[in-house]
């Protein structure tokens, strides 16, 4: 129940409220783009300085290489349940988007986790970067595999350059790397900055992301049934069966709910940029408020405290 009661996650719900009474309250897109790079170095940087301390043994190596399998699998779970109900292309849309990450899921459940003193390992940083690219890939092989149309305008290799380019994943792994680099005197020079205000500015991002969810959530009831319940339906099974899998080679508690929280967030940055310009006949007006409007707040409110107390009752 501490989780219904984070003020971050009330600016939250306050924001979704603010759209729904059609309220002018905004924050400035400047404002927040700044504000989610920042969000993100922060977490790069501090657990590139948790990394430095941290042996790379068995868990590492199986975490990386669950993460790659998972993000390229999940599209192709997900493009074969959608593909009876929709189109090829909009299906392989959904697929990438729910087979890769929300890296703005991430980070709120990273403050849960040190809201509620709950360890995790640093090299999860570098699973959700590692969770971006495989998905866009599988869900763009999938749509020129079954489309009669051969539209995907984009080829495999700028395809994965604009994957592994997006500024989501470079400026975790370049303050990944940063933090690993610095020693703990010159990390100390700027905690201040990398983790005193990390809260408040979560809380002001939280709140301009329940503005842009509530405005997506009108929208995906005009377009049938089917989207609505695998926004809903979808995530758990995936939070769920990575988080028993992850089991098997970790048991650290954050380490488990990341991994289910990774599994079942859904991307609207990185896979709607991409696939505006490598399939343009996928509509954004489903995978973006499935992704957004329905799956992200579900994460947030339920999916979060769902896990921990799955991860509590099993392990």
């Amino acid at each position: 129940m501490d989780n219904l009661t984070n003020p971050a996650l009330l600016f939250f719900v306050l924001g979704i409220f603010a759209s729904q009474i059609g309220s002018d309250l905004k924050i400035p897109a400047n404002s927040s783009k700044f504000i989610s790079l920042y969000l993100l170095l922060c977490i790069g940087f501090n657990g590139g300085q948790e990394l430095s301390h941290q042996q790379i043994n068995n868990e590492v190596i199986w975490s990386m290489v669950f993460a790659g399998a998972i993000a390229f699998t999940i599209p192709f779970i997900a493009f074969f349940l959608l593909k009876k109900y929709l189109s090829v292309e909009n299906s392989g849309a959904i697929a990438a988007a729910y087979g890769s990450v929300s890296a703005v899921t991430f980070v709120t459940t990273i403050a849960f986790l040190e809201f509620n003193n709950i360890t995790y390992s640093a090299h999860m940083i570098a699973v959700m970067a590692i969770m971006e690219a495989p998905a866009i890939i599988s869900g763009i092989l999938l749509i020129r595999w079954f489309s009669k149309e051969k539209n995907s305008q984009s080829s495999m290799g700028s395809i994965l350059k604009h994957s592994l380019t997006n500024s989501s994943v470079l400026i975790v792994l370049g303050s990944l790397v940063i933090g690993f680099l610095a020693n703990e005197s010159q990390a100390q020079g700027i905690k201040p900055f990398t983790t005193d205000i990390f809260v408040g500015f979560l809380s002001v991002f939280l709140l301009d992301m329940g503005i842009t969810s509530g405005k997506y959530i009108g929208s995906l009831f005009k377009k049938g049934i089917t989207p609505f319940i695998f926004a809903i339906v979808f995530p758990f099974f995936t939070g769920i069966s990575a988080l028993f899998v992850a089991g098997f080679f970790t048991s650290v508690e954050g380490n488990l709910i990341l991994f289910a929280i990774l599994a079942a967030s859904a991307s609207y940055i990185a896979v709607p940029a991409a696939m505006k310009n490598a399939v343009p006949n996928a509509n954004p007006g489903l995978y973006l408020p499935m992704a957004l409007g329905i799956t992200f707040p579900l994460n947030i409110i339920l999916g979060i405290p769902f896990y921990r107390e799955m991860v509590v009752l099993i392990y």
